[in-house]
């Protein structure tokens, strides 16, 4: 049976959990079962690859989905905390052979953050959602060593 992990940031918590929602519509669409989905709350975008971590090496979870949201302020901590968490998902994935889904939003406006996280099929939550299930679907037929 396949469980997932979300792990979704309290920053812009208005906006992260539209996307929540989203991905977990998404997933009980795909037929999975509210019980087969663990949800992990970090503080900010930053901590999401850390908790992502913990949950791919846990061996309980098929796949991991980020969901988090940075909004570009007037300074660079928007391209410093946009960078550190893309590619620290990058490697949670890489590291464990996990799939870990990026739904992780970087806007430049409060409108276009609350236009991805909005409910239908545009939600990025939900396409995080979908991308996790796709890979989950897909390592089982390829060849190589499984984790």
């Amino acid at each position: 049976m396949d469980r997932f992990a979300i792990v979704v940031s309290r920053f812009n918590e208005e906006i992260t959990n539209g996307l929540l929602s989203g991905a977990r519509d998404a997933l009980r669409e795909a037929g999975v079962r509210d019980d087969d989905v663990a949800e992990y709350h970090v503080p900010g975008a930053f901590e999401i690859p850390l908790a992502a971590k913990r949950a791919a090496e846990s061996g309980e979870f098929t796949a991991v989905i980020c969901l988090g949201c940075l909004i570009k302020g007037d300074t660079m901590h928007f391209e410093c905390i946009a960078n550190a968490a893309s590619n620290g998902i990058m490697r949670v994935a890489l590291d464990t052979g996990v799939p870990v889904a990026f739904g992780v939003i970087t806007v430049l406006t409060d409108a276009q953050a609350e236009e991805r996280a909005a409910a239908g099929p545009d939600n990025k939550g939900r396409e995080a959602a979908m991308a996790a299930l796709a890979m989950a679907r897909l390592l089982p037929q390829m060849p190589g060593v499984r984790v």
